[in-house]
């Protein structure tokens, strides 16, 4: 009895640890929008294996720059699993992020994937939070730096130069996921119960009101 329950506990250890996509069984599993499919697999119903061709795994335009005509004066492209279905079961995606001068990529979180971003042009300040304590972790990076935010935390990127920047990131999972913390506090839909915001920052009615029109 004493084995099979220390079996049951090193089985849910490893799947609390088991934080990306699972591995897949097959070369691949291209996803295609057919329900007649009779494979699903990660969210994706596949395509058969003798239809797949090369461009299932082509994917083209991270080469154009995003429109940064906005008030975080910045732009994100994520191609993951929904946009690239080559990716379906190969837990990885990538995007490009483009910054106009002191523009942000405001604290956000990617339930589902690591993200490791490398600078291209420019210069950004980044960093992530951890979960207890909040400790934060920041750096400076210049063009050809590498920096990872582990899955889950809550992290930023902030261009603080005069001058375009551009960075890439790839992710630990075909569909990372985005929870972007503004937008999600102030902008739910139905929205968050006034009276928990107001308590839970602190805030006059007004201000939260405010934010939520903002969001």
């Amino acid at each position: 009895m004493m084995k099979v329950v220390i079996v049951a506990i090193l089985a849910l250890a490893t799947s609390l640890v088991s934080a990306d996509d699972p591995s897949p069984l097959q070369d691949f599993c291209v996803g295609m929008n057919n329900t007649d499919s009779a494979v699903f697999v990660n969210g994706e119903f596949c395509k058969d294996p003798a239809t797949v061709i090369a461009n299932d795994f082509f994917f083209c335009g991270l080469n154009i720059p995003g429109n940064t005509a906005n008030k975080l004066g910045s732009s994100v492209n994520l191609v993951d699993v929904n946009k690239f279905p080559g990716l379906n079961t190969l837990g990885t995606s990538l995007a490009r992020i483009d910054f106009a001068p002191y523009g942000l990529n405001p604290p956000h979180t990617h339930p589902r994937g690591t993200e490791l971003l490398v600078v291209i042009e420019g210069t950004l300040l980044v960093g992530f939070v951890t979960s207890n304590p909040n400790k934060l972790f920041t750096k400076v990076l210049n063009k050809g730096d590498i920096f990872v935010f582990p899955i889950g935390l809550i992290h930023f990127q902030f261009n603080i130069g005069e001058t375009n920047a551009v960075s890439f990131s790839a992710f630990s999972s075909q569909n990372p996921g985005l929870i972007v913390i503004a937008n999600a506090v102030f902008g739910s839909d139905p929205p968050i119960n006034l009276d928990v915001l107001i308590k839970a920052f602190q805030l006059d009615k007004s201000v939260v009101d405010y934010l939520e029109k903002q969001f």
